[in-house]
């Protein structure tokens, strides 16, 4: 992305058009690859169980993100590796695995690392998302884990679940910037609402958007020009 304001066709491509509720339907799914497709998302990003049906749907047409440990990333290890296999097998292209809060507050580092290892070599060939759920963490915690992603050899360190007590800030945004390599992308997610928010998270440095308000910001604006 250049240093020019970029065009809402450029955020909308950074966008994984995001749908998560716990209750959503097969036809609610089929809404939202068909709204991705039209605008051109990055992905559409859904729950575990949609994946395979909606790889049937989209085939080359669209990416599928899916979610691993989500929303609290407690569980085993074993369990979240073969969540992600699971979704590989499925179709997924893309996988957005939670960490576990629970390491990071005991300070146990290694087993925080190795538990995402495990998620990356159970995704290799796809792009691997590792959210940190910056709002539970301290400035410290948060270096700390843009240290151990980048090593991992995760594609992206992501800000947020949008399901916990807060979701993208700009100084998060900023801060993983500065401290994860080129190599690891930043993503934004939870509580992106605005075009103008869009716009100062990719300033910042964020190259991904998990956001469902981007595609309805333009399906309005679509829908003003028509009338």
């Amino acid at each position: 992305m250049s240093e020019q304001k970029p065009t809402l066709a450029d955020i909308l491509s950074l966008c994984d058009h995001t749908l998560l509720r716990t209750d959503c339907t097969s036809a609610e799914i089929r809404t939202l690859c068909d709204q991705g497709i039209k605008y051109h998302c990055a992905s559409v990003c859904i729950p575990p169980c949609h994946v395979a049906g909606a790889k049937r749907y989209v085939g080359d047409r669209l990416k599928i993100c899916t979610v691993v440990g989500f929303p609290n990333g407690y569980m085993t290890t074993a369990a979240k590796a073969f969540e992600a296999a699971d979704a590989v097998r499925n179709g997924a292209d893309e996988v957005d695995m939670v960490i576990n809060l629970s390491m990071v507050k005991d300070g146990c580092w290694d087993s925080v690392a190795d538990d995402i290892k495990a998620v990356r070599e159970a995704t290799r060939g796809v792009i691997l998302k590792v959210i940190i759920e910056c709002c539970l963490l301290t400035e410290e915690e948060k270096i700390r884990m843009c240290q151990i992603v980048s090593d991992s050899g995760a594609d992206f360190i992501k800000t947020s679940t949008g399901f916990s007590t807060g979701g993208a800030t700009f100084a998060d945004v900023e801060l993983m910037r500065a401290n994860c390599p080129p190599s690891v992308q930043v993503k934004a997610a939870g509580g992106i609402s605005s075009i103008e928010d869009a716009e100062k998270f990719i300033a910042l440095g964020a190259t991904r958007l998990g956001t469902s308000r981007i595609v309805k910001i333009a399906m309005a604006m679509e829908k003003e020009t028509q009338s």
